[in-house]
């Protein structure tokens, strides 16, 4: 019993620290990349999870679907990946970490540039005169 519990504890903490860099210049490293391009995820389970779900279409149709409209989202995120801050890809990157979509991903950015354009517009008029 204390040699499982002692195995599971050293399992769990090489994992831990293979997800956790220790110096800066790591993290640095893995935010420049992410910051540099699109990530690359295997959508395939987040997929099948929505399609178990899915209605008016058989589970298979729904996953062909929903790989082939994440597979778009991609390829429009690689054509506009550089119109985005560096910042906020980071953090909408960083902000996905169960099952990640790039539909999700999207949304992040856009919802980022939006709340931006938005602080940056000037106040509509509200002293009208009649």
């Amino acid at each position: 019993m204390l040699r499982r519990l002692i195995i599971a504890i050293a399992a769990i903490s090489a994992l831990a620290i293979s997800f956790c860099p220790t110096d800066a210049s790591a993290r640095r490293t893995r935010a420049a990349s992410v910051a540099d391009s699109v990530p690359s995820w295997d959508v395939t389970a987040s997929c099948r999870a929505a399609a178990r779900v899915a209605y008016n279409q058989t589970p298979s149709d729904r996953l062909q679907g929903c790989l082939a409209s994440e597979q778009r989202t991609h390829d429009e995120l690689n054509k506009n990946w550089s119109t985005f801050p560096a910042a906020d890809r980071i953090n909408c990157v960083k902000s996905l970490t169960f099952s990640p979509m790039y539909i999700e991903l999207v949304t992040c950015l856009e919802m980022r540039r939006d709340v931006a354009n938005s602080r940056d517009a000037k106040p509509a008029d509200t002293n009208s005169r009649r």
